[in-house]
């Protein structure tokens, strides 16, 4: 157990460092409060760096956090003081990659809120009890999209309706502009 790499959290917030998603794996914050007190303490901590284009890496309170932000979303993975950061930030990335593949790269509160479903499932697919199992974001964003699927229909059909889907929602862009 002590060889596998694993992740304490991880915590998706919104600008003003409200929670939108979290899920954690370790007794280090044994109630909602302590949980709360957390998120608020990291983002107050990070929200003043640049980590837009790459993931940031900090030392709190024995944990190391990574992190990284996109438009109105902060997404943090927290792993213990021996952890290694690089996994740490391998798994932050394949979060990342995977939401905005399955929002269909419109990564914001909105969309995430709206998705929090597939959100939710995707946190699911890369750790489970703590434990790392999935860091490619291909592979976790097509078995979070097998699971949200409607199981009746055939997967020819179902490609099909995803590919309308998209497009009906580019062409509702472009008339709304």
């Amino acid at each position: 157990m002590d060889l596998c790499p694993s992740v304490k959290n991880i915590i998706l917030l919104d600008s003003e460092g409200k929670r939108i998603a979290a899920k954690y794996y370790s007794d280090d914050w044994p109630t909602n409060n302590a949980k709360l007190a957390f998120e608020k303490v990291v983002f107050t901590k990070t929200q003043k760096t640049n980590a837009r284009t790459e993931a940031e890496i900090t030392m709190f309170e024995n944990h190391i956090v990574v992190y990284k932000f996109v438009q109105d979303l902060h997404f943090y993975v927290t792993g213990g003081e021996n952890e290694n950061e690089v996994i740490l930030a391998t798994v932050l990335q394949g979060f990342f990659d995977a939401v905005d593949i399955l929002l269909r790269g419109h990564v914001e509160k909105r969309e995430a809120l709206e998705n929090l479903d597939l959100i939710l499932l995707c946190i699911d697919e890369i750790v489970d009890g703590g434990i790392v199992l999935e860091t490619d974001a291909n592979t976790i964003a097509s078995k979070v999209a097998s699971h949200s699927l409607d199981s009746g229909a055939p997967l020819s059909e179902q490609t099909i309706s995803q590919a309308l889907a998209t497009a009906r929602e580019h062409l509702t862009r472009s008339l709304l502009k």
